[in-house]
């Protein structure tokens, strides 16, 4: 509760500082959409970016201090820390971490790059990630699961395959965007050259499919989920939801760029025909 009423006047707060910083478009919004969606794409105090900030540091720490504190109290009902715990820890751990370590990657997601800073993307960032990652390690803290080798060994492959495909394919985006790689996989990058200037690669996991990073993504929620064994829905709830969210962000993603590039989008789409699950979707 303490957390929605701190962010319910947080946001109203960035949408009267945003006013000065908006652009023609966003100075048309109401402002019940200016305070949902956001009066500016990154309301600024001087150089502070509260946008950036948010995204990355309050949600992201808490959500790791949550995990770790579920730990503990899990150690203090048992007397120890579950395999299924630590793994959940550890893997979220190793998200939260890597996250700071590359920070500069998110400055090519979806989120800096078109969504304003509103009451959505601040509550989603300093409530909902903490609050809702967390789940399966608050879950295994009052319900202990035991864990056979077998397991233990699949769930960790599992996500550290998606750690590999998740992390590598955006530095592969990354760096390209920012002319530091010419060579992926050992071969020239290669990419198609749009009417507006700017290149769509084709290389690596993005000449696989459109969004491997968010099979990555996939990939990892399922394994902190198969952690908590299969007796209850309620720790599925993540998978579940995260499978939604990033369908809908890339068909929110793909309408965006044909409305950008037009013919150059359908000439891309064409070469690269799968979204994030090869042979699949």
């Amino acid at each position: 509760m303490a957390a929605n009423a701190v962010v319910l006047v947080f946001c109203a707060v960035m949408a009267v500082l945003a006013r000065g910083q908006s652009t023609q478009e966003e100075r048309a919004q109401n402002w019940v959409e200016k305070y949902v969606l956001g009066a500016a794409l990154n309301p600024r105090t001087k150089s502070f970016d509260w946008k950036y900030f948010c995204e990355s540091r309050p949600g992201m720490i808490l959500w790791l201090l949550i995990d770790l504190s579920a730990a503990w109290a899990q150690h203090a009902r048992t007397g120890q820390v579950s395999a299924a715990t630590g793994l959940v820890v550890g893997f979220q751990a190793l998200y939260v971490i890597d996250y700071f370590v590359v920070e500069e990657a998110i400055l090519s997601t979806w989120d800096i790059q078109h969504e304003g800073f509103g009451f959505i993307l601040g509550w989603g960032c300093l409530v909902w990630i903490p609050f809702t990652f967390s789940l399966q390690a608050v879950y295994l803290a009052h319900h202990p699961v035991d864990l056979p080798v077998w397991a233990v060994a699949g769930i960790g492959l599992l996500n550290c395959a998606g750690y590999y495909l998740f992390r590598s394919s955006n530095l592969q985006k990354n760096e390209f965007r920012r002319g530091r790689k010419t060579e992926i996989w050992g071969k020239p990058a290669q990419f198609i050259q749009t009417k507006r200037g700017t290149k769509l690669l084709v290389s690596g996991w993005w000449g696989i499919a459109r969004h491997a990073n968010y099979l990555g993504d996939l990939m990892m929620g399922l394994a902190w989920c198969l952690a908590t064994g299969v007796d209850r829905v309620v720790p599925y709830f993540y998978i579940v939801y995260f499978t939604v969210l990033l369908v809908h962000r890339e068909w929110r993603d793909g309408r965006h760029c044909a409305r950008k590039y037009g013919e150059d989008w359908k000439a891309y789409t064409a070469r690269v025909r799968w979204r994030i699950l090869p042979g699949v979707y």
